[in-house]
């Protein structure tokens, strides 16, 4: 599978100006931050060195490249970016392999926006296989297009992945819904001038403008994302 962009989507519901809802994966829609972290434990205990539990906050929905290069550099360990890059990916394809569990409310609201045949995306900082892989759980016949992070030349936190994303629905980014867990994809989002609902998994997310914040994904239906279109009239 790949992000090719399909033909423009421009569709919109009959009296609600959300054209588009482009959604996070890792901690948003998959139960999966806390593997990120306990397979980072786990090769870098294999490298002979422990992680402070407080960096936790620091490589949270980044991408690989930036986590990776900080736990590499905070604890010295002799091993290039590459070189971990595969064996976090490894390491994740096989919790994920034996596990894969979804946050509350995905499963319905995914339901819900394709019954209404409201254009999706999934976007994502993971790379093209791991997305890949989730997407057998997810379903691929929920979004229009899947955005990975190794497959834009600046992922989160720069806008390109949300933009990317928009522009392959043929959605104005200000009239699309993000919904995101950490500060990383929210940062993204909001540079893209989208409207972020926050469903914060492991670091608390402040509300902002044009920035909702939710405890759950039980909160948000398809009324609730066009109600935040409305507000902005």
């Amino acid at each position: 599978m790949t992000s090719t962009v399909p033909a423009p989507v421009t569709r919109t519901a009959e009296g609600s100006a959300l054209q588009a809802v482009l959604l996070d994966m890792d901690g948003t829609l998959v139960d999966t931050e806390g593997f990120w972290w306990d397979v980072e434990v786990e090769v870098f205990a294999g490298l002979g060195h422990t992680l402070d539990g407080s960096w936790r906050h620091v490589v949270v929905g980044g991408p690989m490249t930036r986590s990776a290069g900080f736990l590499i550099e905070a604890t010295g360990a002799d091993i290039t970016l590459a070189e971990l890059s595969v064996l976090l990916n490894q390491g994740f394809e096989d919790r994920i392999g034996r596990h894969l569990p979804l946050m509350p409310g995905a499963a319905r609201l995914l339901a819900e926006l394709a019954e209404y045949e409201i254009p999706t995306a999934l976007v994502s900082a993971s790379h093209r296989r791991i997305i890949d892989r989730v997407l057998t759980t997810l379903g691929p016949q929920h979004f229009a297009l899947t955005v990975a992070g190794d497959e834009v030349a600046r992922t989160k936190p720069h806008p390109d992945p949300y933009l990317f994303a928009a522009a392959g629905l043929g959605a104005d980014p200000a009239r699309c819904a993000v919904v995101e867990d950490t500060a990383t994809g929210i940062a993204a989002a909001e540079a893209a001038g989208c409207h972020v609902v926050a469903v914060p998994s492991v670091a608390p997310i402040a509300p902002a403008a044009r920035r909702t914040v939710v405890t759950s994904l039980e909160e948000v239906d398809l009324a609730f994302l066009r109600g935040l279109m409305t507000e902005m009239r």
